[in-house]
């Protein structure tokens, strides 16, 4: 008779010694989850191991990491607490979603129910104003720097103005997060501070993340003006179309000057239910425009701002 042998119990992966390593190992464990997530993790496990790295002067980071694998955890069991804990948060902070409507009339004007879709209108109307501050952001910060390198001053102020663009990547994550429910990256992205200072401010050179993140920024003019002027445009269009007939009856019709005399036009009454309908639609219709506008600036964001540390 065969017996089917039962497969042999891995043996446990040796911890780490260094802090550099520990961090190797996690991102190796949280290979293909969100970067966003995995960003997050990286930056808590240095910053939770470089403090008690500190507090425990005169240890060795393989004593330190040695002492706080049971509290904390080994990267593997790390990256499972991760995995387990976006779970939980995302359905805790995911507002209630509305239920499937499998009637077209029914997703038409189910759009209503969707919070995203209010978050995504505000989105585009707030779009302007940092649009707006974002550009004129980078586009005074890269040419006051690139001016100034002849000059010693230049560099340190060149160095500023690129960790700003992160820290501004940061702020702009966390309003699409909010207002598009697309996860971003809660924490900086991770530095190992065990690198010499040189190759660490080198990096915000050679990081493409760098360069693509200042290119958001700069998108964000064009985007954040079409977006606003569509939103208001529509918007206004759809109001006017729906409070046209009200305003006809009450006697609030336009009216004009022709050869000294005042002339008041007058609109079939047939028409006026007809602009109520056509302003409802276009209403609704304007919803699901700026939750598909909300979808595709989420995955711009995604793409531009947030950096695989999975390689």
């Amino acid at each position: 008779m065969n017996t089917i042998a039962s497969p042999l119990p891995q043996e446990p992966r040796p911890l780490p010694t260094t802090i550099s390593e520990y961090l190797e190992q996690l991102r190796a464990a949280l290979r293909g989850a969100d970067p966003a997530m995995v960003q997050d993790a990286l930056y808590d496990a240095e910053e939770y191991l470089r403090s008690e790295l500190a507090e425990q002067s005169g240890r060795s980071e393989a004593e330190v990491i040695a002492a706080v694998a049971g509290s904390y955890g080994a990267p593997e069991e790390v990256a499972d607490i991760y995995r387990e804990t976006e779970v939980t948060v995302n359905r805790a902070l995911r507002p209630p979603q509305p239920p499937k409507r499998r009637s077209l009339a029914g997703r038409f004007f189910g759009v209503v129910a969707d919070p995203y879709t209010y978050g995504s209108l505000f989105y585009m109307l707030l779009a302007l104003a940092t649009g707006t501050f974002y550009f004129s952001w980078v586009v005074t910060g890269a040419s006051l720097s690139a001016g100034l390198l002849i000059l010693i001053v230049g560099i340190p102020l060149l160095l500023l103005f690129l960790m700003s663009v992160r820290l501004l990547s940061l702020v702009e994550g966390r309003i699409v997060e909010v207002l598009l429910g697309v996860r971003m990256p809660r924490r900086p992205l991770y530095t190992q501070r065990d690198k010499p200072w040189l190759t660490r401010l080198g990096e915000l050179f050679t990081d493409w993340r760098t360069w693509t993140a200042m290119g958001y920024l700069l998108l964000m003019l064009p985007l954040g003006t079409a977006y606003f002027s569509v939103a208001v445009t529509l918007l206004a269009l759809a109001v006017a179309l729906i409070v046209a007939p009200a305003a006809l009856m009450l006697g609030h019709a336009g009216a004009f000057s022709l050869d000294g005399v005042n002339v008041i036009p007058s609109s079939p009454y047939w028409l006026w239910p007809v602009c109520l309908l056509v302003g409802v639609l276009l209403l609704f219709a304007t919803l699901h425009l700026a939750r598909f506008i909300g979808r595709f600036h989420g995955w711009l964001a995604k793409e531009l701002l947030v950096r695989d540390p999975v390689v």
